[in-house]
């Protein structure tokens, strides 16, 4: 993730600022807008879509109402021959004794149909297929149940339906209207053996006229369970299978997204107790028109808005970042040590005139000051350097120590011979010709010769112990830096002179640092604060605590020195921490 934003972000990096307050601008320009415009975009959409769901919900609802009752008046119309007791004695009588009785039948069958074709101008025909060889038949209201008609789908559909009512769809004719075919079984008496078949075919165009109003701005559709078209505005869909890819849910009632003709569609529908459906077909691209207008009326605003706002956004940020570029220019002349810019004309009353007039001011007082101040405490701290560094005249040093030690070989005095010995190697070490440094075995070396002459003085009272991790010894180190808290120890650490006081010198690597450390078991002090050094006015050619931890200090940096744990009557620990490199 972080080299991702990495890989976006460092390529701004180099850009002008000019250019990034132009781009970071236009984009807090852009973005609102392009939100603003797909909310109310996304906004109308879904209120309309919600608002027309609702309404042809509604209208699919009623249609599905109306086909309801339509369907149970031609189911009562059926019920009303299937129950007629009269009928069935006339539809099922032998007339091969009398065939003269079959005209009191045709009477009756003839008015009865007459009277419901009459009542019911939308059904166009009505006929009873029977099975009773010895009644004649008209053509027309009876018929035989020949092979055809046992083979057509209003027979078949009758299969276990136990004198309940069948809608199917009639095959179209020539020179024919569309319609389709109520059929029941008439076996009120016998439920195996029908004696008869009843078929009432209706008119398509009566079915329509539920939903005839609903049609003229969307597509809508009376289908059967098998997804077949019963009615529609389109004629040549009937009897065809609904172009839908997607199957319908398995609620009675609902709506789904699909296609229709290569267009986005919304699907509404409603399921009859028949198990017929009422589906109505809305392009959303009728419904959303107002929506897209919108939109496009909302982009064209925002593009002219965001074309105002980008000139607006570049003068702005050309201003701005010209007078920063004039800072900029005046920086680069202080950094060059060019202190006078009364040349620059004055960049206005604002925060970035402000920043010239305090730059212009301190261009003033830089150039009265840095001979002054800056220089002078350059050469402050040259001349601290150099007074620590060279105190002692080397050669006149030397000349006397090894006068010294002839006297005490004359006199037979080794003790005092490998005193003057060791101080003449301690002083050679630690004037090191004059330079700052030496490594820490050197560092080591040079306290091993201090403990040498101060164990002539206290013999066993001082016992010092070494503990140094050898890969620290190659390390520089300032010079003087151990010797300073061993001498400490010696003076004012040991309170018994009949037990002495025992002294560890420790060097190890904490991390990429090295730790040196003297431990002492004396008899301590008081800390008022651990972060402060205490006080100290004895020192050892000039050398003193202070003395040491400053000079780390300016030689490595502040976050290394010296810090002091310590408490009374247990001793005292001295942590010096220097870099490790």
């Amino acid at each position: 993730m972080r080299k991702l934003a990495a890989w976006l972000i460092n390529p701004l990096n180099n850009w002008r600022l000019r250019e990034k307050l132009f781009v970071m601008f236009l984009l807090g320009g852009i973005l609102p807008l392009l939100f603003f415009v797909l909310y109310s975009y996304t906004t109308i959409r879904s209120e309309l879509s919600a608002q027309m769901v609702a309404n042809t919900g509604s209208t699919v609802a009623q249609i599905n109402s109306n086909l309801e009752n339509k369907l149970d008046t031609y189911t009562k119309l059926s019920a009303t021959l299937y129950l007629d007791s009269t009928m069935r004695a006339y539809l099922t009588n032998d007339y091969s004794v009398d065939p003269a009785l079959f005209v009191d039948a045709y009477k009756y069958i003839n008015n009865s149909f007459v009277n419901m074709l009459t009542t019911n101008p939308d059904i166009h025909s009505m006929t009873i297929y029977i099975n009773n060889e010895t009644l004649p038949t008209d053509g027309m209201f009876i018929k035989r149940m020949g092979e055809n008609f046992r083979n057509s789908l209003a027979y078949k559909s009758l299969r276990d339906s136990y004198g309940d009512v069948r809608f199917v769809t009639s095959p179209p004719e020539p020179d024919l209207p569309p319609m389709f075919t109520l059929s029941r079984m008439l076996n009120i008496s016998s439920m195996n053996n029908p004696y008869g078949v009843l078929t009432i075919n209706i008119l398509e165009s009566d079915i329509f006229r539920l939903m005839e109003k609903e049609s003229e701005d969307k597509t809508v559709l009376i289908i059967n369970e098998e997804g077949i078209v019963m009615s529609a505005k389109d004629k040549t869909l009937l009897n065809q299978p609904i172009d839908l890819p997607d199957k319908f849910p398995q609620d009675m009632n609902g709506q789904f997204d699909s296609t229709y003709n290569g267009e986005l569609v919304l699907v509404v529908y409603n399921t009859t107790k028949y198990g017929w459906k009422s589906v109505s077909v809305i392009p959303y691209s009728s419904f959303l028109s107002k929506a897209n207008l919108t939109a496009k009326r909302i982009l064209i605003y925002a593009v002219a808005s965001l074309a105002v706002m980008a000139l607006l956004i570049y003068v702005t940020a050309r201003l701005f970042t010209k007078r920063v570029e004039t800072l900029l220019g005046m920086m680069r002349r202080i950094e060059k040590e060019e202190f006078e810019l009364t040349d620059i004309r004055p960049l206005g009353r604002d925060e970035i005139g402000q920043i010239g007039n305090a730059l212009r001011r301190m261009g003033q007082r830089l150039s009265a000051l840095i001979s002054d101040v800056y220089m002078k405490e350059i050469d402050k701290r040259e001349a601290e350097l150099n007074v620590l560094q060279a105190q002692i005249n080397p050669h006149f040093l030397y000349n006397s120590l090894a006068s010294i030690s002839s006297l005490a070989i004359r006199n037979a005095d080794p003790r005092m011979n490998k005193m003057v010995t060791d101080l003449a190697k301690f002083y050679r070490i630690s004037l090191n010709k004059g330079k700052n440094t030496l490594s820490v075995h050197e560092e080591i070396q040079l306290t091993r010769y201090y403990v040498s002459i101060q164990q002539v003085r206290f013999a066993n009272l001082l016992r010092v112990h070494y503990d140094i991790d050898e890969s620290v010894l190659p390390c520089p180190i300032v010079k003087l830096t151990l010797q300073p808290f061993v001498e400490n120890c010696i003076n004012h650490a040991i309170w018994d002179h009949e037990h002495g006081i025992n002294i560890i010198i420790r060097a190890c690597r904490d991390g990429q640092d090295i730790l040196l450390k003297v431990i002492d078991d004396g008899m301590g002090m008081r800390m008022p604060n651990e972060r402060d050094l205490p006080q100290s006015d004895d020192k050892l050619s000039g050398y003193g605590v202070r003395n040491v931890d400053n000079r780390i200090k300016l030689l490595f940096g502040d976050s290394y020195g010296v810090s002091i744990y310590s408490r009374l009557g247990i001793g005292t620990t001295v942590t010096i921490r220097i870099p490790g490199k």
